[in-house]
Order: structure tokens, then sequence, then C-alpha cells
């Protein structure tokens, strides 16, 4: 797979107003009330300069680290873009299939990059060239759903290399198995997470990053001043009461049910792709390009796979909602298949999205 894969495709551009959404992997439902108010509170005081030292020792204290080792960032995206400006990467490494934004933020920044491609079926983690003095991963990897063993990962971890390891999604797995966040032990390991999954606040443009102090200082030197808004500052700080992070693992552990719910509901033809265990699949259908446009056809937005390297047209990312949902969605994509099937009528009662949505 060539460097012109549309690397800036992402789910939202698959959106369209009378569609109901499995592109975006955002918890449906979301943000819920109490962080709604938190935000609207932030807002009488956006008057001011945002303050981002409560938000930082929050986060801090909530992951046992230094906060001195702690960077808000705009998105967790804008960690990648930070990281391309302050680096001079020798050989930098991104582990594909994987979210493409650190890919090309590197390529932006005019930093050759490397990709490392796994393998099917299970697209798990394998060696990295020994002289790579960048290697980037996520984990759960977003499109596959896999989630890499702890061990394996923090093995890429060595004197001389970054290991960016993008851990966005890490809290839609109960317990958070092979989270780094909390190792302070691994040398230039620089761990992102995001508020954007669980809590529905992709609007709000926040995440986070921990590593050593001198390349998070690096980092930050990258930013302007005021990077983090005073509302997503506020949300940091909601978010990581204990009172939050126990509602984050019961979501986590619900999507565990929802998402075996639709894997159940898929018909025979669909491969489900690796072991899925987050808010996601990756499946493979026959004619996949034909497939995603039916199933538009019939009000459904699915993610296309093939702007992910290493993936093809076949390859279709479905987000996880609620058992109702699925199994609508599993019968219209199996009377896709089968032409010989109905359409399903319970189809016509779910949610959508709003035509006023452009």
């Amino acid at each position: 797979m060539d460097a012109v894969t549309d690397l800036d495709h992402h789910g939202d551009a698959e959106l369209a107003p009378g569609l109901v959404d499995l592109a975006v992997n955002v918890r449906a439902g979301t943000p819920p009330p109490w962080l709604r108010a938190v935000l609207h509170e932030a807002l009488d005081d956006a008057a001011g300069y945002p303050d981002a030292r409560p938000a930082r020792a929050a986060v801090a204290a909530a992951h046992g680290r230094p906060v001195d080792e702690v960077l808000l960032t705009a998105g967790a995206a804008e960690a990648f873009t930070l990281l391309a400006r302050a680096l001079r990467p020798r050989r930098a490494v991104v582990v594909h299939p994987s979210f493409t934004e650190p890919e090309a933020a590197l390529r932006a920044a005019g930093h050759p990059v490397e990709r490392l491609l796994l393998e099917p079926p299970g697209y798990l983690l394998r060696e990295v060239q020994e002289d790579a003095d960048l290697v980037v991963l996520g984990n759960p990897t977003n499109p596959t759903s896999v989630l890499h063993p702890v061990d394996a990962v923090a093995a890429l971890a060595r004197p001389g290399r970054v290991l960016l390891v993008d851990e966005a999604f890490a809290d839609t797995v109960p317990g958070e198995p092979a989270s780094l966040a909390g190792r302070r032990d691994l040398p230039g390991l620089l761990v992102v997470r995001s508020l954007t999954k669980t809590w529905g606040l992709a609007g709000l443009r926040v995440g986070y990053a921990f590593g050593p102090a001198d390349l998070v200082a690096a980092l930050a030197a990258q930013q302007p001043h005021w990077p983090v808004s005073t509302p997503a500052l506020a949300a940091l700080v909601a978010c990581t009461t204990p009172a939050a992070r126990a509602e984050a693992g019961a979501a986590a552990r619900a999507l565990t049910g929802d998402r075996e719910a639709l894997l159940a509901a898929l018909p025979p033809a669909v491969e489900v792709v690796g072991t899925p265990r987050s808010s996601f699949v990756l499946l493979r259908v026959p004619d996949g390009a034909r497939v995603r446009a039916a199933l538009r056809d019939r009000g459904w937005a699915v993610r296309r796979g093939d702007t992910f390297p290493g993936l093809s047209p076949d390859h279709l990312r479905v987000a996880v909602r609620d058992p109702a949902t699925s199994v609508a969605f599993a019968a219209d994509l199996a009377a896709i298949l089968d032409p010989a099937l109905p359409v399903t009528p319970a189809f016509r009662d779910l949610p959508r999205i709003p035509e006023e949505i452009r």
C-alpha cells in the first residue's frame, strides 16, 4: 500500500442527514446530563483565559503520574501534530492498519514514514525494525478493534526510541488491561488518551498525553498559549473523578454485551476480522464497495476500510450500538448479500442523523 492512501478520510465523512450512524465510534447517548451541566456551567467562566492547572493536576492524580509528565491537548489528534513538530526521527515506523492521523501529521511535517503492515486474519503485533527511533501504534487499534497484549507493546520501548501508543479507545475495554498510562519505567513512552469516545465530546476537542517530563515539555513548546478551552478543561476535571471513571467502567462492561449481540446477528457471509475488543468491529464482505453503497441506500452509514493502509474496499468498520440497532443493521446487511431476503421493518424506527446536520 503506497503513500497515496487517503489519510485524511475519517468516519464523520460518511455521515449524511437521515442515516443511522455506524461510522463514528463515539458512544451513543452522550454526553450524559451531568456532564452537559458541567459544560454549561463552564461557559460562565469563558470570558477569562483558560487555567489548565486544575485539570492537569486532576488527570495526573487519576493516573498516578507527576504533573510534569502530563500534557493536555486540544483533542488526542493534536498530540500527533505536536510530536511531528518536536521530533526529528531518523526512522519513523507506523504500525498499520491503524488510525491515520499520526502518519498524516508526520508526513505534513516532512518526515519520511515507513509502514509496518500487520497481517490478517488476526492483525497481531509483530517485531518492529530494531533501528526505528519512533514507533507509533494504537491499542486497542482503530480500525481492527484488536487489543495487543500489554507485554508485547511494552517490549517495543527502548532507550533512543519514542514509542507513541494511541490509547484513545483504552477505556472501552473493561479494566483497561493493556493500558500503559501508568508506566513510568519504559523509556521514551508517550501514551495519548481522549475523552471523545466514551463521553461524546468529539466537538469539544479534549485529550491528554503521558510521557517523560522532557518529552512532554518539548511537545508543550510547540503549542500556542491556552491550547485547551475552558469547557474542555472542565470536562477533564469532571471525567477523571472516581464517580466518572466508575461510570466509564460500567459503560465498557455494557459495551461488551452489545458487541456480542452485533457479532451474533451478523449473517454467515460476513467475516469478522480479528478478535474485536473495542467499540467497533471490522468486517470483510464480498464486493464491499457495492455493499457499502447499498447500506447507504437503506439508511446506514458505515466506515469504509480502504483508506486504512493494509485494508481493502471489502473492509467495513461498524460501530457497536444497542442490540436492537445491531439486529436491524444485520438484517439489512443480510438482505443486501442475499437479495431474496426482505428489508427489516424494525429499521424504520431507529434514530437517524438529524436533517439539520449538514
